[in-house]
């Protein structure tokens, strides 16, 4: 149901990693859908400037830090949906190359604070009466691949801790829902590449990948179902790809 913007009874968003890429579209489709959108990155200019945009809040958020995390919840007296969309890889080493650093990040980011946030705000989810946390995976948490070892691990960790949530949470108001994108054209590639944009842009090369609104649109419909219907899981692929590594290139 939509609600109007000036509505003082506005369901409340929480959107992490919202800095750029499918955080920040979300955050935009959220808005749009009539939700105050709290937005939460470590890119503070970026995310004030977004939550100035959207008319909602922007706050400085690491996922990965314990304190941050705190900072950050104590700011939002209600959540209504929460959008645990930080993460990314970093690297494509296989495992006997692997650097240990860049997986431990992706674990602290992927994983844990995928889980910090969600046991922080879990309680203000129960109160709104049927709250609903989206977690943004991977095809790469369904399939693995070379060089994607660390990644893989950390985005099958993702799936297994949605699966015990739904179990956990069953009976309670809330709904839980994991949302798995293949190939979308955002910042991620070039994270994943240390800042190299001639890999980053190789991955795409030859053939049309989704956008972060794709992903986004796909949030809003999620949460837009009747409060009967919870959305376990969704794969959401470009049309050039099949699996995480068949894609069509023209």
């Amino acid at each position: 149901m939509r609600m109007t913007q000036n509505s003082s009874q506005r369901p409340v968003a929480v959107v992490t990693g919202a800095s750029s890429g499918i955080g920040a579209a979300t955050a935009r489709a959220l808005a749009a859908a009539g939700y105050e959108v709290v937005v939460g990155a470590r890119r503070v200019e970026r995310i004030t400037a977004l939550a100035e945009e959207i008319g909602g809040r922007g706050y400085a958020l690491d996922v990965a830090d314990a304190e941050s995390v705190a900072a950050f919840v104590a700011q939002i007296d209600r959540c209504d949906v929460l959008v645990n969309n930080a993460g990314g890889a970093l690297g494509a080493h296989s495992v006997a190359e692997a650097d240990l650093e860049a997986w431990r990040s992706m674990y602290e980011v992927n994983v844990l604070g995928l889980v910090a946030m969600t046991k922080a705000l879990l309680p203000a989810l129960l109160d709104s009466g049927l709250g609903h946390v989206i977690n943004i995976g991977s095809v790469a948490g369904r399939e693995v691949y070379e060089g994607g070892g660390g990644y893989n691990a950390a985005k099958h960790a993702v799936s297994a801790l949605t699966r015990v949530m739904r179990l956990e949470l069953l009976g309670q108001p809330v709904r839980i829902t994991q949302l798995d994108p293949g190939m979308v054209e955002t910042e991620f590639a070039l994270t994943r590449f240390g800042g190299d944009e001639e890999k980053a842009a190789a991955v795409y090369e030859g053939m049309e990948p989704m956008q972060a609104a794709d992903i986004a649109e796909a949030v809003v419909w999620v949460v837009s179902r009747p409060r009967r219907v919870n959305v376990d899981s969704m794969l959401i692929m470009a049309t050039d790809q099949s699996t995480a590594k068949t894609v069509h290139r023209r």
